[in-house]
């Protein structure tokens, strides 16, 4: 086997990660927690 190249399939793509998409690796926790969907946020009709 060889041990020292690199595998013939990655365990992972470079696609396949946060900076991939174009985003940072940060915890979006707090965005999560913050953000509310359309139905959630108050309205003044």
């Amino acid at each position: 086997m060889r041990s020292n190249e690199d595998p013939v399939l990655p365990d992972q793509t470079s696609d396949d990660t946060d900076a991939g998409w174009g985003e940072s690796a940060d915890d979006d926790d707090d965005r999560f927690l913050r953000d509310l969907p359309p139905h959630h946020v108050d309205r003044d009709d």
